[in-house]
C-alpha cells in the first residue's frame, strides 16, 4: 500500500526519486533520517510527520501546514530553538508505533501546493543549522527500498525507471515467462540484462558446471570457494540473480527432443547455444508455437596477431521466418563460420545487449525503425549491418 500510493501521487514519488527516505505509517507520511542540531550543538536525525489528505488513491493538497516531528527540537547553531517553526511540544502516539514529540508551523502564503513543498521546505529549515556545521549531512539518503513479493518481481524498487518517468515504457517489458537456452558466455549476460527488467518469470537452461573459465567470460566475479564448489551454471548465475530478481528458474539441463515442450507459454526465447544441431528441433518447435526468438552467435579467429571475426543476432518472428535457416545453420562444421569457440567478455556482452536490444524493439520499449531481423556486428571496422528487413 505504502509504494503504491508513493507510486500513484507525483508530489510522493518526487520526494522518494530524489533520495528522501519516505513511507506511508499509520496513514501519515515520514521521511526518516531528517538531520537537525540540538541544543548541545550536535547532530542528531529525527523524523519528519504529515497527515495525509488524499483523493482516492492519490495524494490531494495538503489540508494543514502543521507537521510533526519525532526527535529533540531542532535548534539553531547557537543551540537555540529555530524560532520560525516552533508550535507546540509534547509525546504522541499516533498510531502503530509512530512517536512524535513536536509540532511545527510554518505557512507560506497560500499554504503548501503539495506534499513535496511542504515536506521539502520543513526539511530545508530543520536541516540548515546541520549542514552548516556538516556540509555532507543530508535528508537524501537514498535508502534500499524493498518491495513485496505482491508489489514487484524486484526484491526491492526499480528505482532507475522510477527517477527516468518511464514506467509506462518499462511496462511493455511486463511479459509473463521468458527462457535463455544457454548460460555461457552470452546467455550470462543476457540474463544479467533480462533481470532488471520486469518479465514474470526467467527460465534457464544449461546442463554444464561453472568451470573457471566461465568466471573470464561472465558477469561478475565468483570467489574461489564458488569456483571449487563447481555449481552448475544455472544454479550460479540462478542465485547471484536472484538477490534482484524473485523469479529466475534454474533448469539444469538442456532442451532436447524430450523436453521441448517446456517452451510453451514462453512469450520470448534467446537461443545462446553453440551447438547447431540442438537448434533444429527448438527452433521447429518455437515456430509452431508461433513464439518470437532471436539466436546469437560468433565467430572469431586470430589474424595477425589480433581477434578478429564477427557477431550475430537473428530474430524470427511470426512475421518473418524465412530468413532465419539462410542465416543459421543446424550442421555442425560444415560452412558455418559462426562455430569457433573463441569468446571474449566484451563480444559475449555486445552479442547480449544487440539480441536484448532486439528484444526490446519487438516488445516496444524501443522504437524499431528497420524492422531488421538479423544484425551483423564486424569487430575490424566497427562496423554494425543490419539485414533482412520485416
Amino acid at each position: 500500500m505504502s509504494h503504491q500510493l508513493i507510486s500513484r501521487s507525483p508530489d510522493l514519488k518526487r520526494l522518494r526519486d530524489e533520495g528522501f527516505d519516505v513511507v506511508i505509517v499509520a496513514d501519515h507520511l515520514v521521511v526518516r533520517d531528517v538531520p537537525y542540531v540540538t541544543s548541545a550543538r550536535s547532530i542528531k536525525h529525527g523524523i519528519l510527520v504529515s497527515t495525509l489528505h488524499l483523493s482516492g488513491n492519490v495524494t490531494d493538497r495538503p489540508d494543514t501546514h502543521v507537521v510533526y516531528f519525532g526527535g529533540e527540537h531542532p535548534c539553531d547553531l547557537d543551540g537555540k530553538p529555530i524560532s520560525q517553526i516552533v508550535h507546540a511540544t509534547g509525546r504522541h502516539d499516533l498510531g502503530r508505533g509512530l512517536l512524535v514529540d513536536h509540532s511545527f508551523s510554518n505557512k507560506p502564503a497560500g499554504g503548501y501546493e503539495d506534499y513535496h513543498a511542504k515536506m521539502t521546505r520543513y526539511i530545508d529549515i530543520i536541516s540548515a543549522p546541520a549542514q552548516a556545521i556538516d556540509p555532507n549531512v543530508t535528508a537524501r539518503t537514498h535508502p534500499v527500498i524493498e518491495c513485496s513479493e505482491d508489489e514487484s518481481v524486484f526484491m526491492y524498487m526499480d528505482t532507475a525507471s522510477s527517477r527516468a518517468e518511464i514506467g509506462v515504457v518499462n511496462d511493455q517489458l511486463r511479459i509473463a515467462r521468458l527462457a535463455i537456452l544457454g548460460a555461457g558466455g552470452t546467455g550470462s549476460y543476457v540474463l544479467d540484462l533480462v533481470a532488471k527488467t520486469p518479465v514474470g518469470e526467467i527460465h534457464l537452461y544449461d546442463v554444464d558446471v561453472f568451470s573457471q573459465h566461465n568466471a573470464f567470460r561472465s558477469p561478475g566475479a565468483p570467489s574461489v570457494a564458488e569456483l571449487r564448489e563447481k555449481p552448475l551454471k544455472v544454479d550460479y548465475l540462478g542465485r547471484q540473480y536472484s538477490k534482484m530478481h524473485r523469479h529466475i528458474v534454474a533448469h539444469g539441463y538442456a532442451v532436447t527432443d524430450e523436453n521441448v515442450h517446456e517452451l510453451e507459454g514462453m512469450d520470448f526465447v534467446f537461443i545462446c547455444i553453440d551447438k547447431a544441431a540442438a537448434k533444429e528441433r527448438i527452433v521447429e518447435k518455437l515456430e509452431d508455437l508461433g513464439v518470437p526468438f532471436v539466436d546469437v552467435g560468433m565467430g572469431i579467429h586470430l589474424s595477425d596477431g589480433s581477434l578478429a571475426g564477427l557477431l550475430k543476432v537473428t530474430t524470427s518472428t511470426p512475421t518473418k521466418r524465412d530468413h532465419f535457416r539462410v542465416r543459421v545453420s543446424f550442421t555442425e562444421g560444415g560452412n558455418n563460420e559462426y562455430e569457433r569457440n573463441i569468446q571474449v567478455a566484451d563480444l559475449n556482452a555486445l552479442n547480449a545487449a544487440l539480441a536484448v536490444i532486439k528484444w526490446k524493439k519487438l516488445f516496444g520499449f524501443y522504437l524499431d525503425q528497420e524492422r531488421e531481423h538479423c544484425t551483423l556486428y564486424a569487430i575490424a571496422g566497427n562496423t554494425l549491418i543490419n539485414e533482412d528487413v520485416a
